[in-house]
């Protein structure tokens, strides 16, 4: 196994980072590293915003879903699907282009994700641990505020950077899905019944497999914070909607 897929396959989030300042240095790599990812047309429809202002942190840490641990890393980035600057150009050029759509969205969200792990990747080969935050997504009305967005800018992931402390490092990385589970086949196909009880054989413990699954579901699938999440993005998918009628 070699340095990269070995980094893969440890690579765990840290939520708790030892009071140590990331130089100037790793900061350009993780950054550069990001910005070298696989991009649609090379377009790079995104924008990576440096969080460096601690009142700014502060409030990140309040307004996706009160996580202390976010207002104490040392790097926070927050990577934007960016259709606007396009947009933009493309008026500045009187190339009289249609107005954003939901597929022009999605295709910005896969390359601020493409760019985002690329930053992932790049700081764990420093030692630097990360964690991706996807509640950004969430309280629209606040983000695009404290972070001066504009329509067809959305805030697709945040990542915190910085250095693990010993025992983040030793905590086990969870247990992932056996990989039958995951890897279809030329086509996909819907896992039903006892398939879907061996799939989380590994996660259950000693709690029966109802047990487990309506726990996991009352905290994160029906809880307020994915519904939140849910209200916020419709909310920015309307920005695309709006004049596609």
């Amino acid at each position: 196994m070699n340095n990269i897929i070995e980094s893969l396959m440890n690579r765990k989030s840290i939520r708790v980072f030892k009071k140590k300042e990331i130089s100037k240095e790793n900061k350009e790599i993780i950054l550069k590293s990001a910005t070298a990812a696989p991009t649609a047309g090379n377009q790079q429809l995104y924008t990576i915003l440096d969080i460096t202002d601690q009142g700014l942190k502060d409030k990140l840490a309040v307004t996706c879903d009160n996580q202390p641990f976010i207002a104490t890393a040392p790097m926070v980035l927050v990577f934007c699907a960016d259709v606007k600057k396009w947009y933009d150009a493309f008026i500045e050029a009187n190339a009289k282009p249609r107005q954003p759509g939901v597929g022009d969205l999605l295709l910005a969200v896969s390359d601020a994700n493409i760019a985002a792990q690329n930053a992932v990747v790049a700081a764990e080969s420093l030692m630097i641990g990360s964690c991706y935050i996807g509640d950004i997504m969430e309280n629209r009305e606040e983000h695009k505020r404290l972070l001066n967005l504009p329509d067809w800018v959305f805030p697709a992931a945040m990542l915190v950077l910085g250095y693990p402390t010993q025992q983040q490092i030793e905590r086990q990385k969870p247990q992932r899905v056996d990989m039958p589970y995951i890897v279809h086949e030329n086509g996909y196909q819907q896992l039903k019944g006892k398939q879907l009880r061996e799939m989380f054989d590994n996660k259950t413990g000693s709690k029966s497999y109802e047990e487990w699954m309506q726990a996991f579901c009352k905290r994160k699938y029906n809880s307020d914070f994915s519904q939140e999440m849910s209200r916020s993005v419709k909310g920015y998918l309307s920005e695309y909607l709006k004049n596609m009628q």
